[in-house]
């Protein structure tokens, strides 16, 4: 990754770190209920309102670590301006959270994909003193956020050995952070989309709160054709 432009405000880097939407191979844990198709058009659009967001917070570098390409999804993610576009480094997890962090020179925050009701307003922090590291724990037992005022001195040692996807991946995080020396500061509870089970309840938050959210829509419309396809099926009896 390169250094901020001179034209560019400094401060804090946001990190989005995903998956390209190719059915079959993002969100495959969606796929039982929505189908291989259905769970990549809701992984693409849970992406772009997450970049949406990102892109309305003040920030200096705003910076796509994705895995695969966005030309192979069938769905259309458009990348707003002033992102940069980097691929996630080979190998586990939290191999890959470790190096897109430790390539920040700068204080920097990394986020997923799976928290498309994130908002400008909970990405704006700022590098206060005192303060080493960012974190938002997600519902599930994870994080959905993670942020290092120092990334290039702590990365590694921050998420080496820290187990992922596990319902104690964010209480070993966080004791992680503590054993760093690091000065902690909690952002919101946020649900993850990981399940089916999570889709409606997240779909239901945005489009309560905000228009224009793709992930509500594509939801909201699968929701309707499958209700038509019920009634069709229903009324062939």
């Amino acid at each position: 990754m390169t250094p901020p432009d001179s034209g560019r405000p400094s401060g804090l880097t946001i990190l989005v770190l995903a998956k390209a939407p190719v059915p079959g191979r993002s969100k495959t844990r969606l796929a039982p209920a929505f189908g291989a198709f259905g769970a990549a058009e809701l992984a693409a659009a849970a992406l772009q309102d997450t970049l949406d967001a990102v892109a309305a917070a003040g920030t200096g570098r705003r910076v796509l670590v994705l895995d695969g390409e966005l030309g192979d999804s069938p769905f259309e993610v458009r990348v707003p301006d002033r992102f940069e576009l980097v691929p996630q480094h080979v190998g586990g997890h939290a191999m890959r959270i470790a190096a897109a962090l430790a390539a920040c020179p700068e204080p920097a925050l990394l986020i997923g994909m799976d928290t498309p009701q994130v908002t400008a307003e909970m990405l704006t922090v700022l590098p206060a003193e005192g303060v080493g590291a960012w974190f938002g724990p997600a519902m599930d037992g994870g994080w959905w956020a993670l942020g290092l005022r120092e990334p290039a001195r702590y990365a590694r040692a921050a998420l080496t050995g820290v187990p992922m996807s596990t319902s104690r991946t964010g209480a070993a995080q966080r004791l992680r952070l503590r054993q760093l020396g690091l000065t902690i500061r909690d952002l919101p509870a946020l649900r993850d989309v990981d399940e089916p089970a999570d889709v409606a309840p997240v779909a239901t938050q945005l489009a309560d709160r905000a228009a224009g959210s793709r992930f509500a829509a594509t939801f909201a419309a699968r929701s309707a054709a499958s209700s038509v396809g019920a009634h069709s099926a229903g009324a062939a009896r």
